[in-house]
């Protein structure tokens, strides 16, 4: 990495705030009319292959939104879990004039003009655009299996993506399902312009009617890769919308189909730096990023943002590590592996003596690379700094690691907490025991925290899927508050960031882009609450952290 390219850069972050050109992005969701693509599909036969797989490449895809603008804080999907989680509580970033997403870590990400929020809601929206001209490609009575199958997909994938708006514009199922969400858009709609939210309940209706579809057609069905969504995936995204809903059998009913044939992670693979390769046996599902993509700028990958062993990135060169909060870390047990998965306040962990960073002929290993200065390449750990997310080539430079989008390991927790909440325990308590002693902690009794099995569940998936985007949707579906500070306690979390939220606070809403409520005049915005402010609410406790 050369710093120059990154001071310039780092201006922009500071000074716009987050701002991008929203005037010039077309309405959300529009596609071409159903007339269109079938004749395009009839005199170019490719075009439906090809907007079949763009649909899978746009996923997390470099500058998916904003185009040659060249944001560092454009990547598709992930970029959303990673924003998600940095409004959360556990994942810390510094406050400086290098960090692209401080408007998440301040909440200013309410605001209807900043690029952040845009990219958030037009992600998925474009992602929903390209599966209904997937769709609506095909005669709806077609019989060729190799049409159904890319339906059953394009289905899958609009479900994803509604699985990614509808928890942060409006409170959870159980208690506001009839309240407003998002705009619901098919491959039926036609007025873009006049298009108002639909309820939670209908969303949800929507997008169990698309995942039972896919689920269905799906049967017998073989992917290519595992970038590809096949049955099992289609049950892991039903498995989610049942979580949300509060359907709690049905969700580790689907959990555990999705989970078949797959295996977690054993405690001697995750002695080191890892969840960057595709193939790794514990993925169901992910995005696989080739180094065609990632050049696309290489600064606006996840490779970039959360994993701290980049050598060409804003986390490693501008000291923008993505650490853990303290409050959480200093809840896992010491015989836990995944507590390896960051270094401690003092920059140690074990994991760094399984790794080695090259530079200029020098091979640098075990600890000294917490401390490791390179100039332009490298900072300095900051405490807590995450090593849980590995490279292809400690200190590469590519950025071309692939993502996780669904872990076995997640099913496994939804299986746990569905039968907690599902009224049968013993066995909840039976499958978390399982899962942690064998893959994570062989110490691990899980009535021995003092924590109740719920709280318990929680704590676990907070360790377990740290970084991957499920933080803030967690907070908002258990109805907890967001705590990131303890008053009078230690921090880790900067002044600017450290405050806390209930659970009914009206900010927790998504505020609709001004380019949304520009061209759908339907939209009425959400409204309520306001940003907070550093060190309020520093009593509020969450069961976990306490």
């Amino acid at each position: 990495m050369k710093l120059n390219k990154y001071t310039a850069i780092a201006l922009a972050a500071a000074t716009l705030a987050g701002c991008g050109k929203m005037d010039e992005i077309t309405p959300q969701g529009s596609a071409l009319l159903e007339s269109q693509v079938k004749a395009t599909n009839v005199s170019i036969p490719s075009r439906v292959n090809a907007s079949f797989n763009g649909m899978y490449t746009k996923i997390g895809e470099p500058l998916s939104v904003f185009g040659s603008s060249n944001r560092p804080d454009d990547w598709g999907f992930p970029m959303m879990a990673f924003s998600c989680d940095v409004e959360a509580a556990d994942v810390i970033l510094a406050d400086s004039g290098y960090n692209w997403f401080s408007t998440c870590g301040e909440l200013s990400s309410r605001n209807a003009d900043y690029a952040n929020p845009y990219v958030r809601y037009a992600v998925p929206y474009n992602e929903i655009a390209a599966a209904n001209d997937v769709i609506k490609a095909y005669p709806a009575d077609t019989e060729d299996p190799d049409a159904i199958h890319q339906i059953a997909q394009a289905r899958a994938i609009r479900a994803f993506s509604y699985l990614n708006l509808a928890p942060y514009f409006q409170f959870s199922y159980s208690t506001a399902k009839d309240k407003p969400c998002v705009p619901i858009v098919t491959e039926n709609t036609v007025d873009f312009t006049n298009n108002p939210r639909a309820t939670v309940e209908e969303v949800y209706k929507l997008i169990l009617e698309d995942l039972t579809y896919a689920i269905e057609k799906l049967e017998g069905f073989t992917r290519p890769d595992k970038s590809r969504i096949d049955q099992q995936v289609a049950y892991g995204l039903r498995a989610r919308a049942y979580l949300n809903m509060g359907e709690w059998l049905k969700a580790a009913q689907d959990a555990e189909k999705a989970a078949e044939g797959y295996t977690p992670a054993t405690i001697e693979q995750l002695s080191a730096p890892s969840f960057y390769n595709i193939a790794e046996g514990n993925w169901i599902w992910g995005y696989d990023m080739t180094l065609e993509v990632a050049k696309i700028f290489p600064y606006a990958t996840s490779s970039s943002w959360i994993r701290s062993l980049s050598g060409d990135s804003y986390s490693a060169a501008c000291q923008v590590y993505a650490c853990i909060n303290n409050l959480l870390y200093e809840r896992i047990s010491d015989t836990d592996v995944r507590k390896g998965w960051w270094v401690d306040k003092d920059l140690n962990s074990p994991l760094l003596d399984k790794i080695v960073w090259p530079y200029d002929g020098v091979n640098y290993s075990g600890q000294e690379l917490a401390n490791l200065q390179i100039t332009d390449v490298k900072e300095a750990f900051l405490p807590y700094t995450n090593v849980k997310f590995g490279m292809n080539v400690v200190g590469g430079v590519d950025n071309d690691e692939d993502w996780p989008l669904m872990r076995v390991e997640e099913m496994i927790l939804i299986q746990a907490e569905g039968y907690a909440k599902g009224g049968d325990a013993a066995k909840a308590k039976q499958i978390l025991e399982s899962f942690v002693k064998t893959y994570r902690d062989p110490n691990y009794v899980a009535d021995g925290t003092g924590r109740s099995l719920e709280n318990e569940i929680w704590f676990q998936r907070r360790v377990e899927l740290w970084g991957e985007g499920f933080s803030n949707g967690d907070t908002r579906r258990l109805n907890k508050p967001l705590v990131r500070f303890h008053e009078g306690k230690d921090s880790n979390v900067p002044d600017n960031f450290r405050f806390n939220l209930t659970p009914d606070d009206g900010w927790w809403l998504m505020r609709f882009t001004t380019t949304e409520t520009n061209t759908n005049l339907a939209i009425v915005d959400n409204t309520g609450g306001t940003q907070p402010v550093k060190y309020q609410n520093g009593k509020l406790l969450d069961g976990v952290t306490d």
